[in-house]
């Protein structure tokens, strides 16, 4: 009997998971329009594409930058005497934690609504423009 745990999902689709439904169609509509707008264009264009997309930031690392930025402003506080700002490292550090386990933080809901895509979002349009680079 194989061990199923909803509560630790797959790295690869925790997000996916926690973004709502209407999001993740949003965003695959657009890797799906990008795609059929680079049909047209030339290998150049297409190659500029795939070097943008090399430079995309992801949700995990737009995600690692906010509670990092977090961490460290509300460490710096504390450390100035404003011991009340540890509290944020504390409560930051417990999201990117719940973050990693489940795929679920505050701060998703607002970066996915941003349309940032996640690194196998990407990797799909990645793909798709090789395969016109093939053809």
């Amino acid at each position: 009997m194989q061990f199923r745990s909803t509560f630790l999902p797959p790295t690869t689709t925790k997000v996916n998971r926690n973004t709502a439904d209407s999001i993740n169609d949003s965003i695959q509509e657009q890797t799906n329009l990008n795609l059929n707008d680079y049909k047209t264009k030339s290998k150049e264009e297409i190659q500029a594409r795939l070097h943008k997309l090399d430079h995309e930031w992801d949700t995990e690392r737009v995600l690692e930058v906010n509670f990092a930025s977090i961490v460290l402003i509300s460490s710096l506080y504390g450390l100035l005497g404003r011991k009340k700002w540890l509290v944020l490292s504390g409560i930051a550090s417990v999201f990117m934690i719940q973050h990693a386990l489940q795929g679920w933080c505050p701060p998703l809901a607002v970066i996915r609504r941003l349309k940032v895509r996640t690194a196998a979002e990407i990797n799909l349009e990645r793909n798709g423009l090789k395969e016109l680079l093939e053809d």
